[in-house]
């Protein structure tokens, strides 16, 4: 984890689930790029990963469609900037701040987001 990590984030969304620190980490995913939190189309709430979902929402979660590939629904949680999911499938580190995303998430989008965009 960055020094930072258990600092108190900058001002943004909440980000409910089991996180562990100020960086969206949590009890199920909490490696030194496990810095993102997703925006959930069912519920409009920002969760570390679809566990923590499934843990504490009490509803299905429902995947964002391609028609929504420009909804920021993604949270850099070092920076607490929010990104379009066209633009976070597309990189693999936060635009604002540098921070690298972990490249594992990939094999889940096919849990938050109904199509597929080319990655670098």
């Amino acid at each position: 984890m960055t020094p930072s990590s258990t600092a108190v984030p900058p001002p943004g969304p909440r980000v409910l689930g089991s996180t562990v620190d100020a960086q969206t980490r949590c009890a199920h995913y909490r490696g030194e790029t496990d810095v993102i939190a997703l925006r959930f189309k069912c519920c409009g709430e920002f969760y570390p990963c679809f566990e923590c979902h499934e843990e504490s929402a009490g509803h299905p979660i429902e995947r964002w469609g391609a028609d929504d590939a420009g909804r920021r629904a993604v949270l850099c949680g070092v920076c607490r900037t929010e990104l379009r999911i066209d633009e976070y499938l597309r990189t693999d580190a936060c635009p604002s701040c540098a921070a690298r995303f972990n490249p594992g998430c990939s094999l889940h989008h096919d849990i938050y987001f109904d199509f597929t965009t080319e990655t670098p």
